[in-house]
């Protein structure tokens, strides 16, 4: 586990530092072997040996809520809708507290986003 990542959810006021806890918990169980790292200012999950190199997924924060993007998400199968288009192949949502965290459904973006990549 990156050091600089935990220091970065740390510095987060509750309930979106327990938000971004429960969201990098859910990307380290769906990424197993993914390189985190902080990259451009927040934390960056690829399939690299370094930050930004095939990135994956990310963490960001702002003033009221935590942003989980995924690289290629609009290439992401999505019924539910919440993934919303960003630059790019990027899409994200937008968390607010660690309720809007559907761990099986961000697990199967993920596992989506992975093969993406491979």
């Amino acid at each position: 586990m990156s050091n600089q990542i935990t220091a970065y959810i740390n510095t987060l006021d509750t309930p979106l530092r327990e938000t971004a806890q429960a969201l990098r918990a859910t990307i380290d169980d769906a990424l197993p072997g993914a390189h985190s790292a902080m990259w451009h200012g927040h934390p960056v999950w690829g399939l690299g040996d370094r930050a930004g190199q095939t990135p994956v997924a990310l963490i960001k924060a702002y003033k009221s809520y935590v942003t989980f993007g995924l690289w290629r998400g609009q290439e992401i199968t999505d019924p539910s809708g919440r993934l919303q288009p960003g630059a790019r192949q990027m899409a994200s949502v937008k968390l607010a507290d660690i309720e809007d965290i559907d761990t099986h459904m961000f697990t199967t973006w993920l596992t989506q986003a992975r093969a993406l990549e491979q």
